[in-house]
Parts: C-alpha cells; sequence; structure tokens
C-alpha cells in the first residue's frame, strides 16, 4: 500500500467540504475521483500532497513513496528554455554523470594507477556508481524527454524555445511532461486532459496505462476514465464511496446499489406499517395486550434503515427552436483566414455544408483555427477569402468556450434579465433555478463565478434565445461529469441544427453524425461518429501505404535482360510476401481489437462477481434460501466466463 487516508475531515471555516474520506491507493492501481463540481476533489488531491492541512482524521504514507501532484491549470513558470527545463528534471542522474566522467579522467591517469590499492578502490566506486546510473535509466534520458514532448505536442517547437514566451495552455502541457518524466511512485492529476486535443488526449491515455507508478485522476473525461482507470472513488455530500471498475462499470453499481437499498428501506417501511397497525388494533384487547407490548418493544429496538439519498439535484434544461430553418441551412466555399502578422493562412480552401436537423462535429488539432472558424460564421471575424452562405430563416446560437460575452461586472440575474427584458423576473429567476442557481446564487458577479457557473450562465441565455442553428464551442469543458449528460440529453432531443468543436470522445460519439476535420489545406469530410472516424482514418492509411508499394516497385530499376525469368520469379515471391504482410497487419488488428474487448469483459464480469458476492452479506438474501442459490448459480458462471475469457487472453498474449 503507497498510500491511506482514513476518516479525512476538512472544514472551511464552519462549513464542511470533507467529512470521513477513506482512501487506499495500492501499487500500480489506477483511480479516478469524481462527483460534482465543489465536491471537494481538488481539495482532497491538495491534502494528500501536503499543499493544505485537514482537520480530523490521518494519512499513512510509506516513507519511500515519492507522490507527484499536478494542479489543475497549473502552468509552468520558468525562465529556463524547454530542454533545460526538462533536463533538470534529472539533475541527480546528470551529476552522476559528472562524477563518472570524472573518475574516468582520473582512471586513464598513469599517476593514479601507480598505487594499486586505491586504483582497484576507484575501479569499484566506478562500477558500482556506473550500475546504479544504467539502472535509473541514465542512457535514456533524452530518449525520454524527445518521446514525452513529442508526445505534449512540442515536437515541432525548437528545444531553444524559452518557457515564459509560451501560451498559458501551452505552460499548462510543458508541466504535465515535466511530471510524466519526474515518474513519481504515485502520480495525482486534477484535470490532465484541460488543454489538450485529441491527439495528445490519445497518447497520454496510452502513455498512463503503461505507467509503472499508481494514478489518481480527477476527470470529468468518461472517454479517458473507461480507457485508463480500475477503480472509481466518488465523492458526494461531502463522503467517499469506492466502485471496482471503469466509469460505466460504476454507473451501473451506483444505479443497482441504489435499488437494492431502496428495496431495503420499502420492505423495512411495510415491516414496520403491519407492525404498527398491530399495536394499534390489539393494545387495548385484554387477550392481545402482551403481543402488543411484545411488538411495539421490538419496534422500538428495530435499527431503521434510511430513506436512500437519491442523486443530487442536477441542472434541468430543454432547447426549442422557435421556428424551422428552411432545408439548406449553410455552405461554405474555398474559406481562408489567417493572421496579419503571418505570411502563411492559418487553414485555406475550407468547404463544408450544413442540413437542416444535422449534428456535425468540426475537429482538428489545437491551434488549427477550429473556434476562429466557428466566429467567422457567427460575424464576429472576417474570412481573407472565399464565401459563406446561410439559408433561409436561420437564427443562430453561438457558445464561447471563452464566455467573452458575458459581463463580469453583471450579477447572474442582470446578465440574463439584460439579454432577454421582455420576459419577467419570476421567469428568468425560474431558469436560472434549473441551472441551479436558487436564492442568492442568482446576485453573485459573474466575475465571482466559477468555470462550471459561468458555463451554465452561458447555457441558460443560449436556451432562452430558442436559436434553430446552435453553434458550440467546447460545450462540455467546466461542466462536471453530471451536467454533461445533461447537456447530451438536451442536445439529442434537439429539433434544430447543431455544429460544435469538443474534444471529449465520449460526446463526440454520442453526439456526431457527420464529423469535418479541419486541415491548413482544407476539411476531410467523415460520416458518423468519433469510433467511426477512427475505423475510417485507419483504413485510408492502410490505403496509402498501400499505394505508396506500389508506386515504390513501379520506380525500380529493370533488371538485366539475363535475369527476366529470376525476376519474374522473384516478383511473384515480393507479391505473396506483400500480401502475407498486409495479412498479417491486418490480423494483429484484429488480435488488439479482441484483447480490448477481453480486457473490458474481464473487468465486467470481475465487478459482476464482486457485487453479487457482496449481495450474498446482505441478510434479506442469505436468510432467502432461493436467493442464495441464484447468486451462487450466477457467481459460478460468470467465473466459468471468467477462466475463459483469461485462457483467451493469455494466448493472444503469448501470439
Amino acid at each position: 500500500m503507497l498510500l491511506q487516508a482514513a476518516n479525512i475531515t476538512k472544514l472551511f471555516g464552519v462549513t464542511p467540504v470533507l467529512e470521513g474520506i477513506n482512501l487506499q491507493i495500492l501499487e500500480r492501481e489506477r483511480i479516478g475521483l469524481v462527483g460534482v463540481n465543489g465536491a471537494g476533489k481538488s481539495t482532497l488531491l491538495q491534502i494528500l500532497a501536503e499543499e493544505i492541512s485537514y482537520d480530523g482524521g490521518q494519512i499513512f504514507k510509506a516513507k519511500e513513496t515519492r507522490i507527484g501532484y499536478l494542479a489543475q491549470n497549473s502552468g509552468l513558470q520558468s525562465d529556463r528554455t524547454i530542454w533545460e527545463e526538462m533536463l533538470n528534471v534529472f539533475a541527480p542522474l546528470l551529476e552522476t554523470e559528472r562524477e563518472l566522467r570524472g573518475m574516468e579522467a582520473q582512471i586513464a591517469d598513469p599517476a593514479v594507477a601507480a598505487d594499486e590499492k586505491a586504483y582497484q578502490e576507484l575501479l569499484n566506486r566506478y562500477a558500482l556508481k556506473s550500475d546504479w546510473f544504467k539502472d535509473n535509466g541514465g542512457y535514456e534520458i533524452e530518449t525520454r524527454i524527445r518521446s514525452v514532448l513529442y508526445g505534449m505536442g512540442f515536437g515541432n517547437f525548437s528545444s531553444d524555445t524559452v518557457i515564459s514566451t509560451l501560451s498559458g495552455g501551452q505552460k499548462t502541457r510543458l508541466a504535465l511532461a515535466r511530471i510524466l518524466l519526474q515518474a513519481p511512485d504515485l502520480l495525482m492529476l486534477d484535470e490532465p486532459t484541460n488543454h489538450l486535443d485529441i491527439q495528445t488526449l490519445t497518447w497520454l491515455e496510452d502513455y498512463l496505462r503503461n505507467y509503472s507508478g499508481a494514478l489518481l485522476v480527477v476527470s470529468h473525461d468518461r472517454y479517458f476514465l473507461d480507457r485508463l482507470v480500475t477503480t472509481i472513488v466518488e465523492i458526494e455530500r461531502h463522503q467517499s464511496t469506492r466502485y471496482t471498475g471503469n466509469y460505466s462499470r460504476y454507473i451501473e453499481l451506483k444505479a443497482a446499489e441504489y435499488e437494492s437499498r431502496m428495496k431495503q428501506y420499502e420492505k423495512q417501511q411495510d415491516e414496520i406499517a403491519r407492525m404498527e397497525d398491530f399495536i394499534q388494533k390489539n393494545l387495548v384487547r385484554a387477550s392481545t395486550t402482551k403481543r402488543a407490548q411484545s411488538r411495539r418493544k421490538a419496534l422500538e429496538k428495530m435499527d431503521r434503515i434510511e430513506r436512500p439519498l437519491g442523486d443530487l439535484k442536477r441542472a434541468s434544461f430543454s432547447f426549442e427552436a422557435e421556428i424551422q430553418t428552411g432545408k439548406d441551412v449553410l455552405y461554405v466555399d474555398q474559406l481562408s483566414y489567417g493572421y496579419d502578422d503571418s505570411k502563411t493562412p492559418l487553414f485555406q480552401n475550407v468547404s463544408f455544408y450544413l442540413n437542416r436537423g444535422e449534428t456535425v462535429a468540426l475537429i482538428g488539432p489545437n491551434g488549427i483555427g477550429k473556434s476562429t472558424l466557428l466566429k467567422i460564421l457567427t460575424g464576429d471575424l472576417r474570412p481573407h477569402s472565399g464565401s459563406l452562405t446561410w439559408g433561409s430563416k436561420v437564427k443562430i446560437g453561438y457558445y464561447d468556450q471563452e464566455q467573452t460575452h458575458l459581463n463580469r461586472e453583471n450579477t447572474v440575474l442582470e446578465e440574463v434579465w439584460s439579454a432577454f427584458p421582455h420576459i419577467e423576473e419570476a421567469r428568468i429567476r425560474s431558469v436560472l433555478g434549473n441551472f441551479l442557481f436558487s436564492g442568492e446564487d442568482v446576485l453573485k458577479k459573474i466575475a465571482a463565478l466559477s468555470g462550471g457557473e459561468k458555463a451554465r450562465v452561458a447555457l441558460a441565455k443560449l436556451m432562452l434565445e430558442k436559436a434553430n442553428v446552435l453553434i458550440l464551442d467546447e460545450p462540455t469543458n467546466h461542466l462536471d461529469l453530471f451536467s454533461k449528460e445533461v447537456l447530451e440529453s438536451a442536445l439529442l432531443d434537439y429539433d434544430g441544427t447543431l455544429l460544435f468543436i469538443s474534444h471529449d470522445r465520449y460526446f463526440l460519439n454520442k453526439m456526431a453524425e457527420r464529423i469535418v476535420e479541419l486541415h491548413p489545406n482544407g476539411a476531410q469530410h467523415f460520416l458518423g461518429n468519433y469510433d467511426d472516424y477512427l475505423e475510417k482514418k485507419l483504413e485510408l492509411e492502410e490505403m496509402a501505404a498501400e499505394k505508396a508499394a506500389q508506386e515504390a516497385a513501379k520506380q525500380k530499376p529493370e533488371r538485366a535482360s539475363l535475369q527476366e525469368d529470376d525476376n519474374a520469379a522473384k516478383g511473384k515471391s515480393g507479391a505473396a510476401s506483400y500480401e502475407a504482410d498486409k495479412q498479417a497487419k491486418r490480423e494483429e488488428r484484429n488480435r488488439q481489437r479482441r484483447l480490448e474487448q477481453l480486457e473490458e469483459l474481464i473487468s465486467k464480469l470481475e465487478g459482476d462477481i464482486a457485487s453479487l458476492e457482496h449481495e450474498l452479506t446482505l441478510p434479506e438474501i442469505y436468510q432467502d434460501y432461493t436467493a442464495v442459490q441464484e447468486r451462487q448459480t450466477a457467481i459460478d458462471e460468470h467465473k466459468e466466463q471468467l477462466s475463459a475469457c483469461y485462457e483467451e487472453w493469455e494466448q493472444l498474449m503469448e501470439n
């Protein structure tokens, strides 16, 4: 066990933030920490990292355990260059390397070699230090740095780039790169997926899946949690609950647990009602008084089950279009845009269309110009060339990820009411209540709101616009997991046209019907959601590789005529070899897909078995022979499936 937190309590003034939090972290464990915004997730990480104090409980940590903590949006502040800052992570190794070079100079010195005893001691010290240097990765420093920098999107940056000249998002990514290179025994990350594009997100997932230490991650990215973590710890109503499995499994287990508790509660309530009815009817009768009194005592001693608390109050809203657009909503033709101080355009030759009722996602790496393109569509910017044509009866609703359209000096009530002065105050307050702004909350200044609260204000305004075309720039940023689900439901029920930017792959999978990928020299179109897009991209890459191989084969110089027969035979052999190689690659992809399916199935089966075994400990189950038999049969069947899955998994891993 690397770390154990027992009964942790934290108060802000007299208000409890955390009460009785329990957490255990084992070696190589992957834990996702979830909860609504303001639940205390970041506070808990700060306590574990010893950045803030706690008011009750105990934390036990092994002396040799090294903890690394990266706070949310904590950019790297440094006057060094990127390369110097990354090298500084390996200062002890670099110092050892300097010592080794000095010892090598001594070994080569004839004067030192003359003293046989001192010379032998020097050789022994050199051997020990050299082994330590090698075992701790001294010869892999540059490779590791280049690999992590490339993965985090700094592959094209000069190593001499001074960190202080980078943007806020770049500094955040560099801080993440630095802590990955430090490789602590326990890595704690607070919203590490912020400011990452899809390509970088995918790289980070793969890196963390193979990470040698333990992980404790706060994230609102469900795709990220599903692929990475094996345990979920939820903080709700100041307390923690642990669930085995990834995020999707946690949702299932939580729903099943609530249903089980509600059944227990209802069963006891029925029993209490029967006992109270018996007492009331029989207490005054002489012949049954003793039995009634006995029942009353039993009722008084009964351990009452409290009614299970349901989900916390969530935002509740829907989007409606006031009028319907024509069939053709938007046509963009050969659009280009560039900044005045740059000769190279940000993007050019971009063409795409929107039809009524479509849901289209715009994707591409950070800095490619996605948000700029949306601002051109809304009229906030003018394109350098090309044209865009909106269809008839179009009314646009725009969501800006930076929330620049919110007035910082307004209160929440003023911000929404000033945009819709024709709506009565009671209606505005009712709408804000649906977005979780109740009572005095509506009098908070916009400047004092958190990112999630600002997002909810912007969504409230967007809902009231009743636009028939919604243009959304990263709408899930700053929203907690539960608010994202509410937003998804509202957008799925929306009968207008939707164009959005998102790096939330779960959101892309659920929402997108078509994907437009933005490039510097145009746009590429893909039907389907994010998974369909990945599959098509892989297919296109294979076709490109085949075409390149065929072109290379055509360009080979002709051999001498005497070798023609031999060449023909070799050509057949080469074609066969190419086909075999192609088949091998196909089989390897199928193997990898099957491995991922098996790992997900194994995780689900293990969670199901744990859940069923837990049910066997419940009084209403173990006192019911039939229920016990049903659970035990299910457990045996699950274990048989699990054994078969493990066997197939091991065979695939050996191939």
